[in-house]
Order: C-alpha cells, then structure tokens, then sequence
C-alpha cells in the first residue's frame, strides 16, 4: 500500500541537503488561538524560522495524507476550517475515511519522526492531570515521547495539570528533560513551576551534544528541552494564580469531567485574564521557535 506520509517539497530538499528544519504543530492553529488571528500567528511562526535559515515543517493530516510541511493554502485550510483535533490513537481512523485534522503534541511528534524531523517547538507538553488517581487522565504526549527521538522545545506544561505528577511521569517514561539555560521546570505561562530539574544546558549547542549522545545510546525517547519565557514577558503572577483559583472552583462546581476540563479551564482563564493569557501564550510559542531554530542549527553541523 502507498504511505500516507506526503513531505513538503521544501522539507524534502532540507532532508536530502542537511538543511536544519523545525516541526510545528497544527492544533495550536486551529484550536488554541482564536480566529482570525490565528492564521496571522501561523504564517508569523513559520516566517521566523525561515528567516533565520531554517525551513519549518508545520504538521497536519489533510485529505488522508500526513503532512510534513504545508503550502500557504494548506496553511489557511488549517486555520479557518472546523478540523477535529487528531492526537495518535485518532490517526488510523481519519486515514481510513480520507479526513482531515489538527495534530496535537503526540501525532505531530510521530509524524515528524515519520518524516525524519528531528526538532519540534510547541507552546506546552500534555501531561498528568489534577486528580488523575481517580480518572487515569492522563495526555497521550507523554507515552508518545516515550517512544519517539525527537527533541521538544516547550514552556514545560500548563499550570492547570499536576506538574510534579508529569516530571515523575516522564521519569519512569525514560524521556530526557532539560532546562535551557534554568535549573527550574517552567509552567507555561509562568518562569517556574517550583519544581528543580536534574539537567541544564546553556545554549544550543549544548542540546545538540545531549541529541548526538541520544542517538549513540540508541534511545528511542524524546528529550524535552524546558524553556521559560523570560521573566518580564511571562503573566503576573498573582492574577495567574486567581485565575487558576477561579477556573478550578468553576470546573468543580460545573461538574466538569473528562476531556472537557481542559478546554474549559483554558477558556476560563482567558476570560479571567481578559485575553492575557492569549497573549503570552503567543510570546511563549514565538520563543519556542527561536530556541528550536538554534538547535535544528546547530545539530545540522553536526
């Protein structure tokens, strides 16, 4: 049978060429940042790393293809179609009736990997969630990072999850984190989440060294590169906290369950925030990329 794997043209040439190369995931696009900025957002991504020399790989399932790269229009289909958000276990279904979707954080990671992509830049990493020893809620990023080698760069992941839950997670998954250029795992909106990570590297080049190790070792796990916004860019920290309060007293006392608490909590915020959290959220992502660029740079040298 054909693969259903379609490469960009352009990520194709960068493979064969060495060309350094950064994967973006389409669920931000679609489901994370409201129309019709996010169309906006996602061409200002993509045109970051290519001005930077670096060709970017946003990932999405359209039409049953997998797709490693997309033209503008695709782009535009992504951002202002009602597309499903596919994560892994969804893939096999949507190719089956020749669908289209967004990827989250696990099918964007595999299909890179598919693809031969090597760094991926997110905004925040799925993870255990609050009260997950009575729901077993947990993201499928974590199981897929466990078996995928890519390098994420990501604000570590949001403080509506049990963060310490997800750093034990990722111990017992075998996924490397690092902190760049912090000793503190990041909470997405916020520089630090309170808890000490075992690893730090200073610069790109440094995580370049940790990938190229990775790759002797013969690992199959992902390494997650925790990276904070800087200090006067992340959200005040006492309305984050209010908000957070909020939302959680309102998920509760809404008796909201399952995979719509996530949602819901994300939508709260904003709204407590008043659009705040929208906004660093796009600092966070654009930081990301910068910092994924560096690595995609500098690990091409080598």
């Amino acid at each position: 049978m054909p693969s259903p794997l379609s490469v960009a043209p352009g990520v194709a040439d960068a493979l064969a060429s060495g060309t350094p190369i950064v994967a973006l995931e389409s669920t931000l696009i679609s489901h994370g940042l409201p129309r019709p900025g996010n169309l906006e957002a996602a061409r200002h991504f993509e045109q970051v790393l290519a001005d930077v020399g670096v060709v970017p790989a946003t990932i999405a399932v359209l039409d049953g293809e997998l797709k490693a790269g997309l033209t503008p229009e695709e782009l535009e289909r992504v951002a202002t179609e009602d597309l499903p958000k596919l994560s892994l276990r969804d893939l096999p279904a949507v190719l089956a009736r020749g669908g289209s979707g967004a990827t989250t954080v696990a099918a964007t990671a595999y299909i890179a990997d598919q693809a031969g992509i090597r760094v991926f830049a997110t905004g925040g990493l799925g993870g255990v969630h609050r009260r997950a020893s009575e729901t077993f809620d947990e993201s499928a990023d974590l199981k897929v990072l466990a078996d995928v080698p890519i390098t994420v760069v990501s604000a570590g992941v949001k403080s509506i999850l049990d963060i310490g839950g997800t750093l034990e997670r990722m111990e017992s998954l075998g996924i490397t984190v690092v902190g760049y250029r912090t000793d503190e795992f990041p909470s997405f909106w916020l520089r630090s989440s309170g808890h000490k990570l075992d690893w730090t590297v200073p610069d790109a080049e440094a995580v370049a060294a940790v990938m190229e190790s990775r790759e002797q070792l013969e690992l199959c796990s992902a390494l997650v590169v925790a990276n904070p916004l800087p200090l006067e860019d992340q959200l005040d920290p006492a309305e984050h906290d209010a908000a957070l309060e909020e939302a959680l007293r309102r998920a509760t006392e809404k008796q909201v369950v399952g995979k719509d608490v996530t949602p819901f909590l994300l939508e709260t915020i904003v709204e407590l925030t008043h659009g705040q959290s929208v906004e660093v959220n796009l600092r966070i992502v654009e930081n990301n990329i910068r910092v994924a660029a560096e690595i995609a740079m500098a690990w091409s040298q080598l």
